[in-house]
């Protein structure tokens, strides 16, 4: 079977304006290849809801089945990354999020007050799920949206609830 495309967008205006180095990004990047998606090199964007939309686009256009975004889902000012995931998402997932912030307490209580959303995007069938940007937030958050990644785009084209 051929793997699956995915993607990951690293939000965040200190990495884009190369003043930081993105570890999240790669970390998620080689998490997707180990559990055996063909996933590119991550792409790093600023913060915005704008650059957040206009990435995604960029990515469904490849036909990207799953996006994953580092980044930008926190309070901060420019923290927008839900609000452009949100303009391009046509049903929002909300029980991926809400386990992302669960399994997030384990390590630290601020889990609870990431933004991130998770949704598909019609008619492409493709899965989109927001991470926090650091590393442990992604090492983390992965294996729950890989625990679910195959069930969704399978149910998206159609499939059986088995």
């Amino acid at each position: 079977m051929t793997p699956l495309p995915a993607h990951v967008i690293t939000v965040s205006d200190r990495s884009f304006a190369g003043q930081r180095e993105d570890r999240g990004g790669p970390l998620a990047t080689g998490l997707l290849r180990d559990a055996g998606w063909h996933c590119p090199d991550a792409e790093v964007v600023a913060d915005g809801a704008d650059s957040v939309a206009e990435a995604l686009r960029r990515a469904l256009a490849r036909g990207i089945r799953l996006i994953v975004t580092t980044g930008g889902t926190g309070i901060g000012p420019r923290d927008e990354t839900p609000e452009g995931t949100r303009r391009v998402i046509t049903r929002e997932l909300p029980g991926i999020a809400e386990e992302l912030r669960r399994t997030g307490l384990a390590d630290t209580p601020l889990s609870v007050v990431s933004r991130g959303v998770a949704g598909i995007v019609d008619p492409y069938g493709a899965l989109v799920v927001n991470l926090p940007g650091s590393p442990r937030a992604v090492a983390s958050g992965l294996p729950v949206v890989l625990g679910v990644a195959g069930h969704v785009l399978d149910q998206v084209e159609g499939g059986d609830h088995t």
